[in-house]
Order: C-alpha cells, then sequence, then structure tokens
C-alpha cells in the first residue's frame, strides 16, 4: 500500500503530462464529435429548430460557471497552492480547498436555485428570443435540468486543480470523457420517450460521473477536508482577490458567445446549430495543442516562480511557446484546405454550412492555440487582470463586429467567424505587445528568428495543402469513412510532412525532436537476447 500511494504521490514530467493531455483530449474530441454526429443526425437533419433549443439551453449555466467559479479553478488558485507545496506546508493546502470548495458550494447552489426559476425568461428575453413555443418549452426544460451543473463543475474543477498542482493529471484529462459518454448514451436511451430533452438529462449524468472521478483523483494524496471558511487566511483572500478579475474575463467569454447565439437565432433555424459544430471543431486543435501543453506547463511555470528562479521560468515559458507557434502554424493551414472533408466526415447532410464557417475560423486557431501560453505567463506571475482588461477590449470588439458583420445583408452566419478571428488576433497581438513593453529584452533575437523561420517554413506548408487538395479535390459524391478518411489523411499527412522536413532544413530544435522521436520509435533496432 505505501508503495503505491509513494507512485500516486510521484509527479510526472512535463512531457509525460502533455503526452497524456493530449492523448486523452483527442479520445475526448472524437467522443465530442461522434455525440455531435449523434445530435445532427438524429435530431439536426430531422429539425434544425430541435438542436437550436439545445445549444441555447447550455448559454445560461456556462455563463455563471465561468463567470462566477471557473477563475478560481487554475489560475487564481494554484499558484497559491504552488506555493505551500513549496514550504512543505500540506496542511494549508487542504485548508484552502476545503473553504474554496465551502464558499463556492454555498454560491452555486443558489446559482442552480435562480437558473431553475427564471430558466424560461432567461431564453425568451436573453439568450434566443426566436425560439418557437415547442423549442422554448425543449430549452426551458432542458436549462432546469442542468441546473446543478455549473455547482457539479465547480467541485469537479477544484479537486483536479488540487491534483495538478501535486503533479497528477490523470484524473483531470480521464474527467470530462464521462460527461461526453453520458450524453452519448443519452441518444440511445431518450431518443423516443424524451427527445432532444433527454439529452439534458444525459448531461445531468454526465456531470456528477465527472465530479466522481474527480473525487477518486484524490486517492493517495491523503486529503483532509475541513468544514470552515477560514475568512482570516492571507492566502484565502489572495485568492478571492484574484478570482474577479479571472471570472470576469471568463464572464464576458461567456456573455460573447450568448450574443453570439442570439444574433445566430435572428438568422433562422439551424445557423446556431452550424455555429456551434464549427467552433466545436475549431476546439480540438486549440484542446489538443494549446490548452492541453499549457495546462501541462503551468503547475511547472507556477513551481519557478515560488522557487524565486525567474531565469529558468523565462527560458522554459519561451521554448513552450515556440513549440505551439510551430504547432499552431500547419494546423491552421490544414484547417482551412481541409474543412471541407473534415466537415462532411464528421457532420454528414449539414457539412456544408459548417465548413463554410470553419474557415473563417482558422486564424482564430492560430490565435487561441497561441493565446493559452501567452496567458499563462501572467497567470503564473499571479497577474489576472492584464489578460482581463485585454480580453475586455477584444471581447468588446468581436461583439460590435457581430452586429456588424451577421446581418444577413453583410456575412450572415460567417460574419461570427469572421468576428472572431478578427477579435483573437487582435487580442494575441496586445498580449505580446504588453509583454514586449514591460521588458523589451523578453523577446530576445533567437526567439525572433526562429519565428521568421517557422513563418517561411508554412510557405512551403501552404503550398503544399493547395496542391494536394487540387489534386484530391472533394467531390459531390464522395461520403463515408473510406474515401473522406483517405483524402483527408494524405492531405495532412503530406502537410505535416512538408513541414517537418522543412523545419528540419531550417535548423528549427521543434523539428530536431520530432525526428529524434521518430527514429526511437521506427528505425532504432531492437535486441533480442
Amino acid at each position: 500500500m505505501n508503495r503505491l500511494l509513494s507512485r500516486a504521490n510521484k509527479r510526472i514530467s512535463f512531457g509525460n503530462a502533455a503526452t497524456l493531455l493530449i492523448v486523452v483530449t483527442l479520445l475526448g474530441q472524437l467522443l465530442g464529435f461522434f455525440r455531435n454526429r449523434l445530435v445532427s443526425t438524429n435530431f439536426t437533419v430531422v429539425n434544425p429548430g430541435s438542436t437550436d433549443a439545445f445549444f441555447a439551453a447550455f448559454q445560461i449555466p456556462d455563463f455563471f460557471f465561468l463567470t462566477i467559479a471557473a477563475g478560481a479553478l487554475g489560475v487564481a488558485f494554484m499558484p497559491v497552492l504552488a506555493d505551500h507545496l513549496e514550504r512543505g506546508d500540506k496542511e494549508g493546502v487542504w485548508e484552502l480547498t476545503s473553504g474554496l470548495l465551502n464558499l463556492l458550494t454555498m454560491v452555486m447552489f443558489v446559482v442552480a436555485i435562480v437558473i431553475f426559476i427564471f430558466a424560461g425568461p432567461l431564453l425568451h428575453h436573453v439568450v434566443a428570443p426566436k425560439l418557437t413555443p415547442e423549442q422554448l418549452h425543449d430549452a426551458t426544460m432542458i436549462m432546469r435540468i442542468i441546473a446543478l451543473n455549473p455547482l457539479l463543475f465547480t467541485l469537479s474543477g477544484i479537486l483536479t486543480s488540487v491534483q495538478q498542482t501535486f503533479g497528477r493529471f490523470f484524473f483531470f484529462a480521464i474527467a470530462p470523457l464521462f460527461y461526453n459518454l453520458s450524453i452519448i448514451a443519452s441518444v440511445y436511451f431518450f431518443k423516443h420517450s424524451l427527445g432532444i430533452v433527454g439529452l439534458g438529462v444525459g448531461a445531468l449524468i454526465g456531470a456528477v460521473l465527472q465530479l466522481l472521478v474527480a473525487m477518486l483523483g484524490l486517492w493517495g494524496l491523503e486529503f483532509k477536508y475541513k468544514r470552515n471558511i477560514n475568512m482570516r487566511s492571507k492566502d484565502f483572500r489572495m485568492i478571492l482577490r484574484q478570482l474577479p478579475a479571472r471570472s470576469i474575463d471568463q464572464g464576458i467569454d461567456s456573455i460573447n458567445s450568448i450574443v453570439e447565439t442570439n444574433r445566430a437565432k435572428l438568422l433562422g433555424d439551424g445557423p446556431v446549430s452550424y455555429y456551434n459544430y464549427a467552433t466545436t471543431l475549431q476546439n480540438v486543435p486549440i484542446m489538443l495543442f494549446g490548452t492541453a501543453i499549457a495546462t501541462a506547463a503551468f503547475p511547472r511555470l507556477a513551481d519557478r516562480l515560488a522557487q524565486k528562479r525567474p531565469d529558468l521560468f523565462h527560458a522554459e515559458f519561451f521554448k513552450i511557446l515556440r513549440v505551439m507557434i510551430w504547432i499552431a502554424m500547419p494546423v491552421g493551414v490544414l484547417a482551412y484546405f481541409a474543412r471541407g472533408y473534415l466537415a462532411r466526415l464528421l457532420y454528414g447532410d449539414v457539412s456544408r454550412d459548417v465548413a463554410l464557417i470553419f474557415g473563417y475560423l482558422s486564424l482564430a486557431i492560430v490565435c487561441r492555440i497561441i493565446y493559452t501560453m501567452l496567458s499563462r505567463y501572467f497567470y503564473a506571475q499571479k497577474d489576472t487582470k492584464t489578460p482581463l482588461f485585454v480580453s475586455l477590449f477584444t471581447i468588446a470588439m468581436n461583439i460590435i463586429l457581430v452586429f456588424q458583420l451577421a446581418r444577413p445583408s453583410a456575412y450572415g452566419m460567417t460574419g461570427l467567424a469572421l468576428a472572431q478571428s478578427t477579435a483573437a488576433f487582435i487580442e494575441v497581438l496586445l498580449l505580446a505587445t504588453i509583454m514586449l513593453w514591460r521588458d523589451p529584452a523578453l523577446f530576445n533575437k533567437a526567439f525572433w528568428a526562429a519565428c521568421g523561420r517557422i513563418i517561411s517554413v508554412t510557405g512551403f506548408s501552404t503550398v503544399t495543402a493547395f496542391v494536394m487538395v487540387s489534386f484530391l479535390p472533394l467531390e459531390r459524391a464522395d461520403h463515408g469513412f473510406a474515401i473522406l478518411g483517405f483524402k483527408l489523411g494524405v492531405i495532412c499527412g503530406a502537410t505535416m510532412l512538408m513541414h517537418i522536413s522543412m523545419s528540419a532544413l531550417f535548423g528549427l530544435e521543434e523539428a530536431k525532436v520530432v525526428l529524434k522521436k521518430a527514429y526511437t520509435l521506427i528505425l532504432r533496432p531492437i535486441r533480442i537476447e
């Protein structure tokens, strides 16, 4: 038993943590696609308005969770825990964790009551005023069913944030899988009895399962729950001071999603679902290569500052940022050129509209991947205000652009994506400018030279993707996994091979690491004794 506990408490390396998160995130995104494909084929194709109601129902619960709790579940919480762990103060960790659990449980329970009581008016007057009476009824039912989800997600988030601080990522990574699996199961169990409302039941069950898995992750950490909320604790008050800035940042982003849903619904039945499908597709590379890597890196960056080693903090930050830029560029290229193949493979009959929107989100994908790391630079230094002010500006810009571009007389539903890409680019540009202004020597010549080479290499990747799409065009008769998977695989494979090869030719370290790993896996001789 002691040996098992010792292994449970052992930190894993950044590389192993990143690999774990990327693999499990990929599995989660595949489940998400399968879930959306089931929703699309069983509901959207038959009645687009029914899934408009489903997606609209999640906007308000998500808003409350992101606004009140999400800011505490990492960037405002983990750096403080890291300071306590560095001092060997486990009791302090458990006291802070218990206090946050107790406080947010009370707050989110009140939120659940508010959501349950005012679900109908919030949907009708705020989220989607053009829902038909039947759609409004279904959306209201779903919102009331998932009223407890913000509370359940909050508890899960706090518990997994503690585990990340200890260097444990497995349960944090796998917990969301059970949420998607539950919704998938609900399609089969409730399609004929509850219809679209059954998806809400699946979401509630999934949130409960996610919390139970998160609780399993405490095994071996010797967690000691305390019933009190120590408001006299200096560190607890620090978390509460950090929380508003991060919470407002997340909340404003959620308000932006509500505005996008509102404007999409004004365009008729379908655009709400099509836009949600496209943003789900957009989130895959962001989660895989942005959030997963940044999440794995964040505890280590916080540790470096807790150890009073800003030199190591800067060195590791820029090494990881370079990797993310190197990955983001070809991903953005493929997102644009392979959009039609991806959308048809995943969403079938509604693929044309999804692909149209997704194409305009290509720039947003690149920028969001880079943003996940830039924001961690500030969060690790317990600065949640700078990203907040930048987000307030860019989200306000995005909302203005949505009203201008998403009109039927302008770009329609593609205007939503065009606005998001523009705002994402401005957000990254502003954060990088602030970093450079604070410390002019922060971005050294080697970093800028590497970025220049990455951009040059991306030019070759772009040409390769264009040639491959021209050689293997998407035909009207192309359907099914075999033909679409083959074409998509060849296009992506050729583009990435060109990107890696040219990167190696240009002397980029990232390509050398990839080629070394490939050699180890494929060409290293196996000794038989």
